[in-house]
């Protein structure tokens, strides 16, 4: 992913065109944002977990090969509530159900 930043000012280090081609050129995506405005934030954080996850799924990282730096799951004895946990909303035993997936 490639960030171009302070997308509200007028005047540009470089351009959107430079910036865009750059990205096209070596196979990232381009995005323009602004802390200022918010302006593509949340989009540039979003778009980058969907390529990470789309190459896992695709296979193209080792997930056993620790050099990728990605690791999948939670670590063992994890006690975060919105990622290890789900409420039972179907009518089940009440309470909460330790999920291995965040749905």
């Amino acid at each position: 992913m490639l960030i171009g930043n302070k997308s509200d000012l007028e005047k540009r280090e470089v351009a959107y065109e430079e910036g865009e081609k750059f990205a096209n050129d070596n196979g990232l995506v381009f995005l323009e944002t602004s802390a200022k405005t918010a302006q593509n934030v949340e989009e540039a954080f979003l778009r980058t977990a969907q390529k990470i996850y789309d190459n896992i799924q695709s296979g193209a990282y080792d997930l056993s090969n620790d050099s990728y730096g990605i690791k999948v799951g939670m670590p063992v004895g994890s006690s975060s509530s919105a990622a290890g946990q789900a409420r039972r909303l179907d009518g089940g035993s009440q309470g909460t159900q330790t999920s291995s997936c965040c749905t």
